[in-house]
């Protein structure tokens, strides 16, 4: 399974990213790009240790079982899944500056050091884990926008 800790997998990533413009659609959902990008920045923020968020009591109940089928296999994950609260974004913003800065954030996962990392759903999860989730749910957003 890819992960964003490595070097090559981060790079196609990149790649990616780098298509995506003030023009790029969504095919599902209802995120703009620049809304989608923002999401993202703020994700990656949460996997290096930025910003913190309390796991939530359903995450408690039910996270551990859903992080195993998530990561059962190298499926994308499904369209339309629901996003933590403190991750839906509004509003307008600039793309080529918010896809900056999301590219820098995944250029530090390179030296990923927050091993205590807890997820709001899925909770307490391993390096191994972080870094396959991490690809997946990048992975989506860029599928979600045709990249």
């Amino acid at each position: 399974m890819k992960t964003i800790f490595d070097n090559a997998t981060r790079a196609e990533l990149i790649a990616r990213i780098n298509t995506l413009d003030e023009n790029s659609t969504a095919q599902w959902g209802k995120m703009t790009v620049y809304q989608m990008l923002k999401h993202c920045s703020l994700w990656e923020e949460m996997v290096l240790g930025k910003t913190t968020y309390k796991q939530s009591f359903i995450g408690k109940l039910f996270g551990k079982m859903a992080l195993k089928g998530m990561l059962k296999d190298d499926s994308p994950v499904k369209k339309n899944m629901p996003t933590v609260p403190g991750f839906n974004i509004t509003g307008t913003g600039d793309v080529k500056a918010e896809k900056a800065k999301w590219i820098s954030l995944i250029h530090e996962e390179e030296n990923f050091a927050n091993h205590n990392f807890v997820h709001p759903f899925f909770g307490k999860m391993t390096k191994d884990q972080i870094g396959c989730f991490a690809y997946k749910h990048i992975d989506h957003h860029l599928r979600q926008f045709g990249a």
